[in-house]
């Protein structure tokens, strides 16, 4: 029987560094928000682990580590999105709550001994 994978050939090694705590790049407000009813139903109650890949676009970046841009766009970003920093807690009734006390977002950075090419049309948006 044929494989039915699209690179059936493929093999790659990805080392993935330590996990980083990126906070937002300038004080923001201490506070709590309660989440909507809508917001909080114990159906969306779960995490939804994803994988960004990034093609290295030179012309744009000059020299500069892409990881060093994105990790700082992020940063600049939390700024205006403060709760996204913050952390999800479990108040009386079970209503959920953000504490927004601006401690930063997960960050990890991987590197493959693999290029984007060798994907082929597999990594292309739909």
């Amino acid at each position: 029987m044929a494989s039915s994978s699209p690179f059936p050939s493929l093999k790659f090694t990805v080392r993935r560094c330590e996990p980083e705590l990126v906070p937002p790049a300038l004080p923001t407000p201490h506070e709590t928000k309660v989440l909507s009813d809508i917001d909080d139903q114990d159906g969306l109650r779960f995490q939804i682990p994803i994988v960004q890949i990034y093609r290295k676009q030179a012309s744009s970046m000059g020299e500069r580590d892409p990881v060093e841009v994105l990790r700082q766009a992020l940063s600049q970003t939390l700024v205006f999105y403060y709760p996204f920093a913050g952390r999800l807690r479990e108040g009386p009734h079970r209503k959920l709550m953000v504490d927004c006390t601006g401690e930063g977002v997960m960050f990890i950075q991987a590197h493959a001994d693999v290029t984007l090419d060798q994907f082929g049309d597999f990594l292309r948006p739909l």
